[in-house]
C-alpha cells in the first residue's frame, strides 16, 4: 500500500473544545466527526507505526475527504487533534525558544569492546556491584536523526521542541504535527475504567528522514537544478526547521521514541526499568525503534552490536551505532549525570564504512595557493550516510603510490567520518583499458607551465595574479567565515564578479556599488543592497581576521591571532618586516623560522603592500583589541594553557570559542597530545574527547569556560 496522500486545503484549527453543547443535530455531527477521526487515526497508526495497513489508499482518501467535507461545513467543530490539522496553512514567522522541563543530555561515545568494558566497570564501582555480577541493559540501534522533546497534556499533543543546548530549544510544534507517526492524541484502549492519562507527559525521541525519502528528495533537487543534501540527518533536521510546515509535510519524515517522563510526579516511581518505559510508549501509540533488545551483561550487548554491524545496512534508515542504557531506573538515578551526558548510557559507534565504487575520471583542481590537486570523480555511493561522488587524491606522489587509474574499482571511506578518501585500488577488478594519470605540464586553468617547488611534492601554477582559479580562490578565502565573514557573497557571485572584470583583488570588493551588482545575472535590487552592506560591515572585523584573510602561506586563524596579539596593528607588523627582524617573528611562541620567513616574503611583496595601503584608504585598518603587556598577559586565566575544541558547543561557534580562549591568554590546537591542558567538549564530541580521557586531560564544558573567565574579572 502506498502512503496515503497528504491533506489538502485543510482548515486551520480553532479554539473549539472537544465537546459541543449546541443542538441535537450538532451533537450528532460531533459524534460522527469523532468516530471518523478515530477511524482515520487508527489507520494512520496501523500504517505509520505498525507498518500493517488495513485498507487501500483509495479507501483511506475517501475517509479523509469525508472528514474535510464535514469540517468545512462545521469549522466551529475543528479541534487541534483532528487528523486534518497535521498540515497548517500559515507559515511560521520564526521559531520561539522553549525551556525544557527536564534537561536533555547528549551521549558519550565508545568505539570498541575495551572502552565499553571500562564504562561498565566505572558504573559497577559507583554502584558497589561486584565484578562478577552481570548488569541488565537495553540496547537500541542509534538513529542518525534530530533529538526532540514532545509534550502531551491529558493525552493530547501540545508542543514539540528541538534539543538546542539541552536547556533551551526551538519550538517546532506545527512541523512535528505533519509527521504521521507522531500521535496527536494518545491511545486510550489500555486504560482501565476510571484511569486517566498523566496530566503532563514529556516524550523524547528522534526524528529522521528514511533513506528512500532522502534519495527521492535529492532526485527532486537534481531535477530542479538545486544543491543536493549531504546526508539524511542534515536533510531531516533542515526539514523539521522549515518555516513553512507544508514543506516539512512533503519530506516524508518519521520518528522513533525512546523516553517518557511523567512531569510533576516521580518518574522513577512510575517505571522500574527502561524496558518498561518503552512498553508504556508503545501502548500509548508511539513508534518505538524495532531494533532493540533486553541484554544481560556485556556478552549480550556485544552479540547485539555484532549482529547489527552488517544487518543495519539493510534498514530503511541511517544508523551509526548502538545506544546502550542501564535498564534499572533506580540505578540510573543513583549514577546521575556528568556536565553533558548520563553516566548510565553510552553510544557504541560503528567504525567508518568502507565501500567500493568506480573511478570515472580524474580531474585537476587548484585554489588560491596555486597547488594543483588530482580529484577522483566516481560513481555516486553512500558512505556513512552521505552520497559521495568526489574524493581528493591529495598530490601526484600519492596518486602514483596508490596507482589509481580511470576505470579502476577503489575502496573508499571517510577519514574521521567526514572527508572522503580513496584507500586503495581493487586490482583484481582493474579493466584492461584502465587509463593511468599523467601529471600536467601546464596549469589546467590558465595554461601557464607548472612548477615543482624543491622539497615539496606539490605542483604549482606560478601565475598568482593572472590565474582565474587562484584569483577566485583568494576571494573565496577572503569572504569566508573564518576570515572577513562577508555573508551573502559566495562562490557563485564571486565568479560572476571575476568574469565581469569587476573584481580581481579582495580590495576591489570594497569599491563595488549596488549598480555593479545589478549588472550581474539573477541579482535583484535587495540582494545587491545586502551584498554592499555586508562588504561594508566587514571593515569592522578585528586584525586577526584580516591577517587570516590575506592568505599568507602557513598562516591560519591561530597564527593570525598570535600576530595580532603581538603587534596590535598592521603598521607595527610591517615595521618588523621592514627591519628584517626574523628573530622577533620566529620568537613568538607557535611561530617558527619557516613561518616567519613566509610572513616576511608576503609583506615584502610590492603588490601586497600596495593592496594593504588601498585597504587602509578604504577604512580597513583594524587595531587588535586584545593587545596587552606581558605582565597583563600573565594575569589572564588561560595564560600558557593549550586548548583543543571538539563537538558542538551550546551557544558559541568553535571560532568564537577559540577567540575567547585566545583573548584570555590561551592557545588553541587542533589535536590532543600530552601537551594539551584542556579539552573544551560539546555535543557529539568524538575521538578527541576519548583520547583526552585516556591521557587524563581535563575536559570542560562551555559553561565552565565562561565561569572561569567571569571569575577572573570579578
Amino acid at each position: 500500500m502506498m502512503a496515503p496522500s497528504a491533506p489538502k486545503n485543510s482548515q486551520p484549527a480553532t479554539q473549539a473544545s472537544d465537546t459541543h453543547t449546541g443542538s441535537d443535530h450538532d451533537g450528532h455531527i460531533m459524534a460522527q466527526l469523532q468516530a471518523l477521526r478515530e477511524n482515520i487515526e487508527r489507520h494512520n497508526y496501523s500504517y505509520y507505526v505498525l507498518d500493517k495497513p488495513e485498507i487501500t489508499d483509495a479507501e483511506y482518501d475517501a475517509l479523509y475527504q469525508q472528514l474535510l467535507a464535514i469540517e468545512k461545513d462545521h469549522p466551529e467543530l475543528v479541534t487541534p487533534d483532528s487528523p486534518s490539522q497535521r498540515v497548517g496553512d500559515l507559515p511560521l514567522k520564526e521559531f520561539q525558544q522553549v525551556t525544557h522541563p527536564v534537561r536533555m543530555y547528549s551521549l558519550d561515545n565508545v568505539f570498541d569492546e575495551t572502552e565499553l568494558l571500562a564504562w561498565e566497570n566505572r558504573m559497577k564501582k559507583a554502584l558497589a556491584v561486584s565484578d562478577e555480577e552481570a548488569l541488565t541493559y537495553v540496547a537500541e540501534l542509534k538513529i542518525d536523526g534530530l533529538a526532540v522533546s514532545l509534550l502531551y497534556e491529558d493525552g493530547k499533543f501540545v508542543r514539540a521542541a528541538t534539543r538546542g543546548n539541552g536547556t533551551v530549544g526551538e519550538e517546532i510544534t506545527q512541523n512535528v504535527r505533519t509527521i504521521r507517526s507522531v500521535p496527536l492524541k494518545l491511545k486510550s484502549d489500555h486504560l482501565k475504567v476510571g484511569e486517566a492519562f498523566p496530566r503532563q507527559l514529556e516524550v523524547r525521541g528522534e526524528i529522521f528522514m528514511p533513506t528512500k525519502s532522502f534519495m527521492a528528495l535529492n532526485e527532486e533537487q537534481r531535477l530542479k537544478g538545486k544543491p543536493e543534501y549531504a546526508n539524511p540527518r542534515n536533510a531531516g533536521a533542515g526539514s523539521v526547521r522549515q518555516l513553512d510546515p507544508k514543506i516539512t509535510a512533503s519530506r516524508n519524515l518519521d520518528a522513533y521514541f525512546y523516553g517518557a517522563t511523567i512531569l510533576n510526579e516521580r518518574g522513577d516511581s512510575y517505571f522500574k526499568t527502561h524496558w518498561e518505559s518503552l512498553a508504556f510508549l508503545e501502548k500509548l501509540g508511539f513508534k518505538v525503534n524495532p531494533g532493540k533488545q533486553h541484554c544481560q551483561g556485556q556478552k549480550d550487548i556485544l552479540a547485539f552490536v555484532q549482529t547489527w554491524a552488517e544487518k543495519r545496512r539493510t534498514l530503511p534508515v541511517a544508523t551509526d551505532g548502538v545506544v546502550i542504557k542501564l535498564d534499572k531506573i533506580a540505578w540510573q538515578s543513583e549514577l546521575g549525570y556528568t556536565a553533558k551526558s548520563p553516566r548510565w548510557a553510552v553510544a557504541y559507534k560503528y567504525p567508518p564504512d568502507i565501500v567500493e565504487t568506480k573511478v570515472l575520471e580524474v580531474e585537476f583542481s587548484l585554489g588560491r595557493t596555486g597547488v594543483i590537486t588530482p580529484l577522483a570523480l566516481m560513481q555516486p555511493v553512500l558512505v556513512s550516510g552521505t552520497t559521495v561522488q568526489r574524493a581528493s587524491l591529495h598530490n601526484f606522489d600519492e596518486l602514483a603510490k596508490k596507482d589509481v587509474r580511470v576505470g579502476d574499482t577503489v575502496l573508499l571511506h571517510k577519514a574521521a567520518e567526514i572527508i572522503p578518501e580513496v584507500l586503495s585500488v581493487v586490482l583484481e577488478k582493474r579493466p584492461e583499458d584502465a587509463r593511468a594519470i599523467t601529471p600536467p605540464d601546464c596549469c589546467p586553468v590558465c595554461q601557464t607551465p607548472v612548477e615543482k617547488v624543491p622539497g615539496e611534492v606539490a605542483l604549482r601554477c606560478p601565475n598568482r595574479s593572472g590565474c582565474p582559479a587562484q584569483v577566485l580562490g583568494k576571494l573565496e578565502h577572503w569572504v569566508g567565515r573564518l576570515a572577513m565573514d562577508i555573508d551573502g557573497v559566495g562562490p557563485a557571485l564571486l565568479e560572476q564578479l571575476v568574469n565581469a572584470d569587476l573584481v580581481e583583488l579582495p580590495v576591489d570588493l570594497y569599491r563595488l556599488s549596488v549598480d555593479d551588482f545589478l549588472t550581474l545575472e539573477r541579482v535583484a535590487q535587495k540582494s545587491a543592497e545586502n551584498a554592499v552592506s555586508a562588504i561594508a560591515e566587514s571593515k569592522k572585523q578585528p586584525l586577526a581576521r584580516l591577517i587570516n584573510a590575506l592568505g599568507i602561506r602557513h598562516i591560519g586563524k591561530e597564527t593570525a591571532s598570535l600576530l595580532a596579539r603581538e603587534f596590535g596593528n598592521l603598521e607595527a607588523l610591517l615595521a618588523c618586516v621592514d627591519a628584517g627582524d626574523l628573530d622577533r617573528l620566529s620568537g613568538i611562541e607557535g611561530i617558527g623560522l619557516k613561518v616567519a620567513e613566509s610572513i616576511v616574503a608576503f609583506f615584502s611583496d610590492e603588490g601586497n603592500r600596495q593592496m594593504l595601503a588601498e585597504l587602509k584608504t578604504l577604512g580597513i585598518n583594524p587595531q587588535d583589541r586584545y593587545q596587552i603587556s606581558v605582565e597583563e598577559m600573565q594575569q589572564l586565566p588561560f595564560f600558557g594553557k593549550t586548548f583543543v575544541l571538539t563537538g558542538t558547543l551550546p551557544t558559541l561557534s568553535r571560532e568564537a570559542a577559540a577567540e575567547l580562549i585566545i583573548a584570555n591568554g590561551g592557545k588553541v590546537s587542533g589535536s590532543v597530545s600530552k601537551k594539551t591542558d584542556y579539552v573544551l567538549a560539546g555535543e557529539n564530541a568524538g575521538s578527541k574527547l576519548t583520547k583526552a580521557e585516556t591521557l587524563g586531560i581535563m575536559v570542560i564544558t562551555e559553561d565552565e569556560l565562561q565561569r572561569t573567565i567571569a571569575a577572573s574579572t570579578s
